[in-house]
């Protein structure tokens, strides 16, 4: 039961405000998941400079979303799972993404194209998916 500021029941307060609550709640619901929403395939360079770069995919990332997209980064999930510096593992978390990259509606590239990215390219193109290359720092 709603109360008011001095503590005493308020049914018409509580259902007005159980309504705006409802309403608010469903318009984020319909908001976040449109099922229209396009997932994005992020793909830029992970190795090297492993901060600078995962601040760089977490910003396409962003940008992904300020376009109204689902980005779709498996080299920031997958890294914090695997072990990038052992091949067996990196090999993996490379086909796990490749797996993502299949459920997705486009592939963008950010930045510098790395061997892992050059496949993710590949599978893209063989999968026929729409590829949208992105200079660092532009569009």
């Amino acid at each position: 039961m709603f109360k008011n500021s001095e503590g005493y029941a308020d049914p018409t307060a509580g259902s007005a405000m159980s309504r705006i609550m409802k309403e608010y709640r469903q318009r984020q619901k319909k908001r976040y998941a449109d099922k229209n929403r396009r997932k994005i395939y992020v793909a830029s360079r992970y190795a090297g400079d492993v901060d600078a770069n995962v601040k760089a995919a977490i910003g396409y990332c962003r940008r992904v979303i300020d376009e109204g997209h689902m980005p779709i980064a498996s080299h920031l999930l997958y890294p914090q799972i695997l072990n990038d510096k052992v091949p067996e593992e990196r090999e993996l978390g490379l086909m796990f993404g490749l797996a993502l990259l299949r459920a997705c509606d486009e592939v963008w590239m950010f930045g510098e194209v790395s061997p892992g990215v050059a496949q993710e390219i590949e599978e893209a193109k063989r999968l026929n998916k729409r590829l949208r290359f992105i200079k660092e720092g532009g569009g």
